[in-house]
């Protein structure tokens, strides 16, 4: 049986990426909201620990290759946001749009680096491991690109010995911030309600719609 390419919606012009451990099933709520501000939204899935950042960017090319849309936007949560940075370093031909990353770890995590010594955490991680302890502070010149931080720090990094300073319980704030972002914002949610809430939702329409977030 001949396995057909992944294809998004023709009409697609926003692009939704999940992180490690997620799935496409993770971005129902938050493809829900933004569906309200106007958005045609597919979900991009991709198997995340089980191949190198270049070859899951690779994928989310040829997924994003066959929208047919005068503006293409991309919002990526955690690991999601990195595909989406190093596919934009590759793939400079699509359509134009923006960028919004949901605590994407550009400077590297310190939690995955701990996780080195944790039983299984080589499965855990898999391939994306090195990509999850280096980061990817690319970002494309061509593209504003945004990103929402969370400042609740319930998550992994609880049992990991913290995310070395404030954050959302997984990624610290400075590790998700570089220069060069054309606007950042941060929202009191953790790492995974960066996908339920609602203030998440709205400001990134915002910045979609603006290059820019409602301080």
């Amino acid at each position: 049986m001949k396995v057909l390419p992944r294809q998004c919606d023709r009409e697609t012009n926003l692009i939704l990426v999940h992180g490690l451990w997620y799935g496409a099933w993770s971005l129902r709520a938050l493809s829900c909201r933004l569906c309200r501000y106007g958005f045609k939204i597919s979900r991009f899935a991709y198997p995340a620990s089980s191949a190198s950042l270049g070859a899951h960017a690779g994928s989310l090319y040829e997924f994003a290759s066959t929208a047919k849309t005068d503006d293409l936007h991309f919002l990526g949560h955690s690991l999601g946001g990195l595909v989406i940075l190093r596919m934009m370093s590759e793939t400079p031909d699509l359509p134009p749009g923006r960028i919004v990353l949901l605590g994407s770890p550009l400077r590297g995590s310190i939690v995955a680096r701990r996780m080195r010594n944790l039983p299984g955490s080589g499965k855990l991680l898999g391939a994306a491991r090195t990509t999850l302890e280096a980061g990817y502070s690319r970002l494309p010149k061509d593209r504003e690109t945004g990103l929402i931080a969370g400042s609740i720090g319930v998550g992994l990094g609880f049992f990991m010995g913290g995310t070395d300073g404030p954050g959302d319980g997984t990624i610290s704030l400075r590790e998700a911030s570089i220069p060069g972002l054309q606007d950042r914002m941060v929202l009191p949610v953790s790492h995974s309600c960066l996908l339920y809430s609602g203030k998440v939702a709205r400001h990134a329409a915002n910045f979609l719609e603006t290059g820019r977030f409602q301080h």
